[in-house]
């Protein structure tokens, strides 16, 4: 019991420290700063970015645009929609929501750079296309142990620290819901999981296109529904955001630093923006030009918090099933006495609309959003062990990856909820920090990027791109 607190006590030490106000005030900084550069071109090419979606096919090398959408969606939309948004309500207010709003808005300006730059500076590894930040903080920044560092970093983060999260709320949501033992929950994901993993990248990439759509409609039904019983009180629900979002009112007008801090930090770790893991994804696509992906995941970080977590946010206000706490031990809004911090929010919301529905319908819901969420995890680690390896990646090295990572899956169930989210916070922040400043200092060939493909959009002929053409720009790929 000792060493367990013990370790409690450096893990919460630790994710104060990476999640000082510093990285907040980076990704909203970055997020703002690329935006400007590129005049918001998450704003003048929405419609393109959609449609994009659908212009690619997949072939030997790489999945298509769509699948690598679906992979990218399955790492961005997880836990953190459900639970991720009711924790950052309960203890940043209503006005943490527009904080998530501000840096899906922001971040996708991010999002577009380092899924150009993963396109770029892609290398094509045993017969598959394999790219993220540390294969362009190498080839771009000529800076191989900042590569090795962030590969490192990505393969602790996402093979073990991430991974808790997502499967202690499947243990929990499924435990509470329908009283199904912890211990069964994770051999039975870990079974899934590893029948996935064990099938390779194109495995993964086709659950992920089958099982995305899926799930998201199911869950927008469900808001939808939640939504229009109360839609009378859709206004207010507006303005109280909005309020608290800048100091206003007097309830919530004392925790303006808390709600930027927990929208910040709860709509990074759901959209995933400048973290550093979706490039991975964005990488693996089959694309014309760089740009055309970075659109693609430009878009999909407003698909995940503008729609997905906004879901979420809309049931549990429009509800009022929440509280939100002062940092005293006390409360400064108790609708429900006695609901804890998390999914039981939702639970209750569906619950005012269709009793007896909520706690079944978020667990399953929690189950596709978070089994997807690990899918991603196993492919950001294996990206990284094959970096750190390269074309000497033995079979046995991926079987190894394989088994660690079924086995963290299994032992996350389990884990206190406390700790699991700290430990996710850690990964996602450490992360973070090493990729924000590699796109920063990376700016310009994206940039560049950008300004070659509105060339072409604005000449009329066939989209392409060769990239500079020199041994030390992109690879062989783009030439």
């Amino acid at each position: 019991m000792l060493h367990a607190r013990r370790l409690a006590t450096l893990i919460n030490t630790l994710n104060g420290l990476v999640w000082s106000p510093a990285l907040i005030y980076l990704c909203l900084g970055a997020g703002l700063y690329f935006s400007v550069r590129m005049r918001f071109p998450q704003v003048r090419h929405f419609g393109r970015s959609a449609r994009l979606l659908f212009s690619s096919a997949a072939s030997v090398r790489g999945v298509s645009s769509f699948q690598a959408f679906a992979l990218a969606i399955s790492g961005r939309v997880g836990t953190g929609n459900i639970a991720g948004v009711a924790t950052a309500i309960a203890f940043g207010g209503p006005g943490a929501v527009f904080w998530m709003w501000a840096i899906a808005f922001l971040g996708a300006g991010s999002a577009f750079v380092e899924a150009a730059l993963a396109q770029i500076y892609k290398e094509e590894i045993n017969g598959q296309f394999r790219g993220g930040p540390a294969y362009y903080i190498e080839r771009g920044l000529k800076m191989k142990w900042y590569a090795v560092a962030f590969a490192g970093v990505t393969l602790l983060a996402a093979g073990v620290f991430m991974p808790n999260v997502q499967a202690h709320s499947i243990g929990a949501a499924l435990d509470n819901a329908f009283a199904v033992p912890r211990w069964a929950t994770g051999l039975g994901i870990a079974g899934l999981m590893a029948f996935i993993a064990f099938g390779g990248l194109r495995r993964l990439s086709r659950a992920a296109e089958l099982i995305v759509p899926f799930m998201t409609i199911g869950y927008i039904l469900v808001a939808v529904i939640v939504a229009a019983a109360h839609w009378r009180e859709v206004p207010r629900v507006l303005g109280l955001i909005f309020e608290s979002a800048f100091g206003g009112g007097a309830v919530f007008g004392g925790i303006v630093g808390q709600a930027i801090a927990w929208g910040v930090k709860r709509g990074v770790y759901s959209n995933e923006a400048g973290q550093g893991t979706a490039p991975m994804a964005a990488a693996a696509a089959e694309v014309k030009h760089p740009a055309e992906q970075g659109l693609v995941q430009a878009f999909s970080v407003y698909f995940d918090t503008w729609f997905v977590c906004s879901a979420t946010a809309f049931m549990i206000l429009l509800t009022g099933t929440y509280n939100v706490v002062d940092g005293a031990g006390g409360f400064l809004h108790q609708a429900v006495p006695g609901l804890e911090v998390g999914p039981a929010f939702t639970q209750a919301a569906v619950d005012r609309v269709i009793p007896g529905f909520g706690a079944g319908f978020v667990a399953v819901a929690l189950f596709f959003f978070a089994f997807t969420t690990i899918m991603a995890y196993y492919f950001y680690a294996e990206t990284s062990l094959s970096y750190l390896k390269r074309q000497d990646t033995k079979p046995w090295m991926l079987n190894l990856l394989r088994v660690v990572f079924v086995a963290i899956v299994y032992w996350g169930t389990s884990h206190p909820a406390e700790l699991a989210w700290a430990m996710g916070d850690i990964g996602v922040g450490a992360m973070a920090w090493l990729n924000l400043i590699a796109i920063l200092l990376l700016a310009r060939p994206a940039v560049e990027c950008l300004r070659d493909y509105e060339k072409q959009l604005k000449t009329g002929g066939p989209i392409r791109y060769g990239g500079p053409g020199d041994g030390n720009g992109p690879t062989s790929v783009w030439k």
